[in-house]
């Protein structure tokens, strides 16, 4: 094998709509699989985020359609547009032996022209596509032809593994987690076994320095972001976490969360967010209690689901530290809630909205649209509902049926998604997304447009208020790794 040096990349997507937009927190997948290759080989790594820009541009809804979409559509299908320009480039000069991509539904065309981009310019190089959309898709992936190897479910065992044996150019037939091509077959080998341990992975922040481009062109506040858990215990119609993560929660302990807390407060980071699917589902008061008593200058923020808010949590979230909860509402219609399974109704999560804001804690809700079961009226009670409630900050999104969950298979037996489906066609945004029964295309974008206003009114009121009280950056949201 030529030099042991690989190059792991988070494709382009918010560039291809608007060259200044940005994803500027370091990617936690790649950040876990870099720090479990420089713990166990002497290989190389390099991380590339290609949707990285200094200059930070905030996002904004409506760009997502018109002119945006058709950048998006146009830079997509382009090998001379700038993002691909920018890989190529990193590819001459790092000369990886292998490239690994992370792929999630709605990035996957961009992880294709990312493949054949490699593959143009050395055909000898390794290209492993991982992440949620190559665990559910599975050896579907390998129709392309610019992929070599997938690998399925969690990533850090499997690379290792998969780097020494090519680093020894012996069988990959032992190597769990893995499909692959072997004399014009495909091989696929059993599931990788779950980390049991998750306080033996490495620290993403740790090994930033050595291993992620530009590294001095990040503020901070890139490497804000940690996880506490793996895998989320409810059911919702529209996610694919489970089928990531699995259902069964697995937790990191105190001790190895606090101590990476410390390392990140080294760096001048004063403010966390929790990555996890569902923050608090176990051990909350003890790492609350942990944080206050080791950092009690830091401030944080978790993503909750409504079924957790409760005035004991809250208590001892706010003595820990938490400023900011996030937590998806999804409608504001009690139906819809029964239908996507999110096992609360528009009262309950009211009543939590209420209580978080009584602990003087900031609330940022997700709401979204568009589901299958939705009719016109449904729609409107989310209207109503985001037009009244005390949120500090909306998220909005458009219903997107991922491949490989339940509501992919609802909408394809019902004749909503048809043979030709192209997911880099729809995300949570894109203005082709109506996957309604009850609701034309023309009606749904009607009222989602109305939506969009709303939200788009609340938010620049929030952030005039925050930026005159505080000074406040704000940031693209990243595309979740369960999609």
């Amino acid at each position: 094998m030529r030099e042991k040096k690989i190059l792991l990349i988070d494709p382009p997507f918010y560039q291809l709509y608007k060259d200044t937009y940005s994803s500027n927190i370091y990617p936690l997948s790649l950040g876990y699989l870099a720090a479990s290759i420089k713990k166990h080989t002497d290989w190389e790594v390099m991380v590339y985020n290609s949707d990285f820009s200094p200059l930070r541009e905030p996002f904004h809804i409506q760009y997502f359609k018109g002119e945006g979409f058709c950048n998006y559509l146009k830079n997509l299908k382009d090998l001379s547009a700038d993002p691909w320009e920018k890989i190529r480039k990193i590819v001459r000069d790092y000369t990886p032996s292998v490239v690994g991509i992370s792929a999630k539904s709605p990035t996957f065309a961009s992880v294709i022209m990312t493949a054949k981009t490699v593959k143009d310019i050395d055909k000898d190089i390794y290209v492993i596509a991982g992440g949620p959309h190559v665990t559910v898709m599975k050896e579907k992936i390998l129709k392309e032809k610019h992929i070599d190897i997938c690998v399925i479910g969690e990533g850090e065992k499997t690379l290792v593994d998969l780097l020494l044996s090519l680093q020894e150019k012996s069988s990959l037939r032992h190597i769990r987690g893995i499909i692959y091509r072997e004399n014009g077959s495909i091989i696929i080998n059993p599931r990788q076994l779950k980390i049991k341990d998750l306080d033996s992975l490495g620290f993403p922040c740790e090994y930033a320095p050595k291993v992620l481009y530009s590294y001095e062109k990040h503020r901070c506040d890139s490497f804000s972001h940690i996880m506490a858990s793996r895998g989320c215990p409810y059911k919702c119609f529209f996610c694919s976490s489970r089928d990531i993560w699995g259902s069964n929660v697995r937790f990191r302990s105190t001790e190895n969360i606090v101590t990476e807390m410390l390392k990140l407060r080294e760096k001048n980071i004063n403010f966390i967010h929790f990555d996890d699917d569902t923050f608090g589902v176990k051990n909350l008061k003890s790492l609350t209690g942990a944080i206050k008593e080791n950092l009690p200058e830091l401030n944080w923020s978790c993503e909750m689901h409504v079924n957790l808010i409760t005035e004991e949590n809250l208590k001892y979230m706010k003595e820990g530290g938490c400023t900011l909860i996030k937590m998806g509402i999804e409608s504001g219609n009690n139906e819809i809630l029964k239908a996507i399974r999110k096992d609360f109704t528009v009262e309950k999560a009211l009543k939590a909205c209420k209580l978080i804001k009584q602990y003087a804690i900031e609330l940022e809700t997700f709401f979204m649209t568009g589901f299958p079961q939705e009719r016109e009226e449904t729609m409107k009670d989310t209207l109503r509902v985001i037009e009244e409630i005390d949120s500090d900050k909306i998220i909005y999104s458009i219903f997107t049926p991922y491949e490989g969950t339940e509501s992919f298979n609802y909408c394809l037996n019902r004749g909503l998604i048809h043979e030709d489906y192209d997911p880099s066609l729809h995300n949570h945004q894109s203005p082709l997304n109506c996957f309604c029964e009850h609701i034309t295309s023309e009606k749904f974008r009607e009222i989602s447009c109305d939506i969009e206003k709303i939200v788009a009114e609340k938010n620049i009121l929030y952030r005039q208020k925050k930026s005159t009280c505080y000074g406040v950056a704000v940031f693209l949201p990243t595309l979740p790794d369960h999609l």
